[in-house]
């Protein structure tokens, strides 16, 4: 397996939007559900933002790719008032296929040298409770469990409890 891990460029937006559609239909673990994200160029700028602000170094997004296809990300964004700026919210998604490979560690492995290097002391996420593949890997990289938002999702007919994972750098 030849991957390659980069910050996107702007053209690739729409190849970012393809795999984050992917990840909403492959697993119940996401935000969206299945196409519940809208493919529209206006939907489309938020991503460019997002990646405009990775290539300044502001936030960070690295993608991983096989073969030119995309097969998984990390995102963190950081606080944007002040008092909040040294701490930034992540989001990972990893297509089935391709997990428990390693590529996780490898993107929370990059993601801690940038936050070192950008001055980002607390890293956090939440992770649906029943995610326990997730939680391995988020606690296998120094995550704690902080608490539990409780009934924070709606899933299948049923709230689902997460829990506040952070890690301190």
């Amino acid at each position: 397996m030849n991957l390659t891990y980069r910050t996107p460029k702007q053209k690739e937006a729409d190849n970012l939007w393809q795999l984050m559609n992917q990840l909403d239909n492959e697993t119940q673990s996401m935000m969206y559900e299945p196409d519940e994200r809208e493919k529209l160029s206006s939907r489309l700028q938020p991503l460019q933002a997002i990646i405009a602000r990775a290539n300044k170094k502001i936030d960070f997004l690295e993608v991983v790719s096989e073969d030119c296809k995309l097969v998984g990300y990390v995102s963190a964004e950081r606080g944007k008032p002040r008092r909040i700026q040294h701490s930034a919210y992540i989001v990972i998604g990893i297509l089935s296929d391709y997990q428990g490979k390693g590529i996780g560690s490898k993107l929370f492995h990059d993601l801690d040298k940038w936050a070192r290097d950008n001055a980002i002391k607390r890293l956090e996420l939440t992770v649906m409770q029943d995610n326990v593949v997730a939680q391995h890997l988020y606690t296998k990289n120094g995550f704690i469990i902080e608490g539990i938002r409780k009934c924070s999702m709606f899933v299948n007919g049923r709230y689902i409890n997460e829990y506040y994972m952070a890690k301190i750098l």
